[in-house]
C-alpha cells in the first residue's frame, strides 16, 4: 500500500459494493438469460445485505476511505427495499387471521400438525400437499372449529365460514398429467361481506448445473394470474406455496394483481433454517396488516399467519 492514498485503496470492494447495491435498487434490470440469473437474485436478495459487513471489514483492513464510503451504498439500497419490513405492524383492526401451510405429504404427524394451526385461532386455514392417507387426520382434527372445509387434489381450505362457489382450479403447466390438481378458489361469506379465497401450491423450481429452473412455475403462476384477473368479487385473498419470494420476477402475475404485507419478513422455508418467504398470504382490496410465522410442525415448511383489513 506504499505510496497510495486513503482515497486510491480499495477500488475493487468500492466497485463490488456499488454492484451490490445496484442489484438490490434495481434487481429487475437483471437480464433473463439463460439460467435464470435474475430470478436467482431475487430468491435470495435480502441476504445480499450480508456483504456489507464484509465491505467495511475490507475497508479497515485496507485503510481504505473509498471503500468505507462505498460501503453506505449498498446499506442505502437495503434499508430502501427492506427497512419497512423490520417495522412494528400497524396496531389496527383486522376483519381476517388466516394461515397457510405446506403440510409436507411426508409429515408424520398430521393431526399434531392440524392441531398446532388451530391453536392460533385463524378464521382461514389453507394447506398444500395433502395425502389422501393424511386427509382423515386433518379433518379430524380440524372439524370441531372449522366445519366448513373443501380439498381439490392436493390443497385444502378449512374454514371458520361458510364456503360456496366451490372448484379445482387448472394451473398445470405443458405436459403436466391431467391428474396434477394443485389449485382451488371458493367464496367465504364472511361477517364483513365475501371474499374470494385462493388456495395454489406452485411447481417448484431446481437448483441444477443449467442454473435456476423455474419454467414451470413461471407458467403455473401466468395461468393463476389470468384466473385472478378474471375474479369477478372486489375481495381477493391468495394463500399458497408458491415457491417463490415476492421479489421474484417470475411471480409477477401475482404480485403485480395482489398486495402483500409491508411489515415482517416470515422466511418460512426450510423450516430447520428460513433463508425465504415463498408461503404467502396475497390480497385484492383488502390489506395484509402483518404477517408472521408459527412454531415449527412436521413439515420442511413454517406455517405462515396473517391478519387482514379490509
Amino acid at each position: 500500500m506504499r505510496g497510495r492514498t486513503t482515497w486510491s485503496r480499495g477500488r475493487v470492494l468500492a466497485v463490488l459494493a456499488a454492484l451490490t447495491a445496484w442489484l438490490i435498487a434495481f434487481h429487475p434490470a437483471v437480464p433473463d438469460l439463460p439460467g435464470r440469473p435474475g430470478s436467482l437474485v431475487e430468491a435470495f436478495l435480502p441476504w445480499l445485505g450480508l456483504l456489507v459487513p464484509v465491505f467495511v471489514a475490507g475497508g479497515l483492513v485496507r485503510r481504505s476511505a473509498t471503500a468505507l464510503l462505498a460501503a453506505l451504498l449498498p446499506v442505502t439500497a437495503w434499508a430502501g427495499h427492506f427497512g419497512g419490513l423490520l417495522l412494528p405492524a400497524p396496531d389496527a383492526p383486522h376483519d381476517l387471521t388466516v394461515v397457510q401451510h405446506n403440510v409436507s405429504d411426508e409429515n408424520a404427524d398430521p393431526a399434531g400438525t392440524a392441531r398446532a394451526l388451530a391453536a392460533s385461532r385463524p378464521d382461514l386455514i389453507a394447506l398444500q400437499e395433502v395425502t389422501p392417507r393424511a386427509l382423515p387426520a386433518y379433518r379430524a382434527a380440524l372439524s370441531a372449529r372449522y366445519p366448513h372445509h373443501e380439498v381439490r387434489g392436493t390443497v385444502g381450505l378449512w374454514s371458520a365460514y361458510p364456503l360456496t362457489d366451490v372448484r379445482a382450479l387448472d394451473i398445470r403447466p405443458r405436459g403436466v398429467d391431467p391428474g396434477w390438481r394443485r389449485a382451488l378458489r371458493a367464496t367465504a361469506s364472511t361477517g364483513h361481506g365475501d371474499v374470494a379465497v385462493y388456495v395454489a401450491h406452485l411447481p417448484s423450481v431446481r437448483l441444477n448445473a443449467r442454473g435456476f429452473d423455474a419454467a414451470r412455475r413461471d407458467e403455473s403462476a401466468g395461468l393463476l394470474g389470468s384466473l385472478l384477473a378474471a375474479e369477478p368479487l372486489d375481495r381477493v385473498v391468495l394463500l399458497g406455496d408458491l415457491n417463490g419470494t415476492v421479489d421474484d420476477r417470475g411471480l409477477t402475475p401475482l404480485t403485480s394483481r395482489l398486495g402483500t404485507a409491508g411489515t415482517g419478513f416470515a422466511f418460512s422455508w426450510p423450516a430447520s433454517a428460513p433463508l425465504a418467504r415463498i408461503d404467502h398470504v396475497l390480497a385484492r382490496r383488502a390489506e395484509v396488516l402483518r404477517i408472521w410465522t408459527l412454531p415449527p410442525t412436521g413439515s420442511d415448511h413454517l406455517p405462515v399467519a396473517a391478519r387482514l383489513a379490509y
